[in-house]
């Protein structure tokens, strides 16, 4: 059966991914090693409930739980809500709360692509100075990654540019490999042709939570850190993608320069 074979693939792809033998696998779903091999080769078919427990063994984010399910047959149970659907609105709230706070500094809410979806003043103003006398290509403006990457915007002025990207390239190179979607690929590949000289992190962990930033634009230097967070444990897919990066001063100067922009 077609459907059957899918998930099989799938589930084998999502396996491999993450470096799980069928063993380890079969270890933390609670399931025979059996049962598990006759699911990927399509000998078996999964019930909605094995396919989510599955799921949940491989801590697989919600878009691609909701993939398997439906290589399975049966239909998303995540829901994927605009960022302009009423449904949202508790959200945007969070979200808007969370970037007044952060005033004077600079917080931008990104998607699951990086693109920018939403910025407070501060962090208006910062991009603003840095970006002033270059001229970035359209996409760089809007996507987060792009602007730190491309010599003609950010690049240019990083002065621990290779260290950035060293971090990113780590990051960029994860989430290639566990993506499925031709389109998304292909835009994780264009983004690491801007790093391909450049080698990943040396660390095999996850990549680091904090990232210093220095910047440099005619003279002036501004030493900032980042984080990224996300949201707690959001059931909708589009809440579970959007990451929130803050920037704090990493000294007095800084901190005096943010705030008199």
């Amino acid at each position: 059966m077609q459907v059957t074979q899918d998930f099989g693939r799938m589930l084998k792809r999502y396996r491999g991914d993450r470096g799980l033998s069928q063993e380890r696998l079969a270890d933390h779903a609670e399931v025979s090693t059996r049962h598990l091999s006759f699911l990927e080769n399509g000998r078996s078919s999964p019930s909605r409930e094995m396919v989510l427990v599955l799921a949940s063994a491989l801590e697989l984010p919600l878009r691609d739980r909701n993939h398997l399910l439906h290589a399975a047959g049966f239909a998303p149970v995540y829901a994927q809500a605009s960022l302009d659907d009423r449904t949202f609105e508790p959200i945007r709230r969070a979200l808007d709360h969370l970037l007044r706070a952060h005033e004077p500094f600079g917080a931008v809410v990104v998607d699951r692509d990086y693109d920018l979806v939403r910025a407070n003043v501060g962090a208006t103003k910062l991009l603003a100075w840095a970006f002033e006398g270059l001229t970035p290509p359209p996409e760089a403006m809007r996507n987060l990654l792009r602007a730190t990457l491309d010599p003609r915007a950010l690049a240019s002025r990083l002065v621990n540019h290779a260290e950035i990207a060293r971090e990113l390239t780590t990051r960029l190179r994860h989430e290639h490999a566990l993506e499925l979607d031709p389109a998304r690929r292909a835009r994780f590949e264009s983004l690491l042709e801007l790093t391909r000289d450049i080698p990943s992190s040396r660390h095999d962990g996850p990549t680091l939570p904090v990232l210093p930033v220095h910047l440099r634009k005619d003279g002036v230097d501004l030493r900032l850190f980042t984080t990224l967070t996300t949201l707690g444990t959001p059931l909708d897919v589009t809440a579970q993608e959007l990451r929130i990066e803050s920037y704090f001063p990493a000294d007095e100067a800084s901190e005096r320069l943010l705030r008199d922009l």
